[in-house]
């Protein structure tokens, strides 16, 4: 699978744990940065990753920052971008399979390597279950988009 990762400084080492995690899963990572820990400012890495998606050229994305929360705000202003922000294992799987969640967000202060790499894991491992219901929901979350 191909995965978009993107992070501010704050989240710089992580993402490139969580990059390292990606190819040993034998996905693909596309790393659109930072690239050093140099200050910057999450809304454009979370823009990156965001845009990798509606573009095709990845079918799902993480994004990193400290908090986590920013990337996430920012990421769902995105139209077709559904972002969680996880820290939980439950979390992560069902995000994607009741809500259709495209986007991963951690925060890289909030939570360790091994439970972001936990977190990865079961995000990719997840499927849209596509039941009624959840299709319904996902739906009114679209027009939602639309109308606003």
């Amino acid at each position: 699978m191909k995965i978009a990762i993107g992070s501010d400084h704050a989240g710089f080492e992580l993402k490139e744990n969580i990059g390292a995690l990606l190819r040993e899963l034998g996905h693909q990572a596309i790393d659109l940065g930072t690239h050093n820990k140099e200050p910057v400012d999450y809304p454009d890495y979370a823009e990156k990753v965001g845009l990798a998606l509606r573009e095709n050229r990845a079918e799902r994305g993480i994004v990193i920052c400290g908090s986590g929360v920013g990337a996430a705000v920012a990421a769902n202003k995105i139209g077709g971008i559904r972002a969680g922000l996880c820290h939980d294992s439950y979390s992560a799987h069902q995000g994607v399979e009741h809500d259709d969640m495209n986007v991963l967000v951690l925060g890289a202060r909030v939570i360790g390597v091994e439970l972001a790499r936990e977190l990865v894991r079961v995000f990719l491992r997840a499927s849209f279950i596509g039941e009624e219901r959840y299709r319904r929901r996902l739906a009114k979350v679209k027009a939602l988009e639309e109308r606003y």
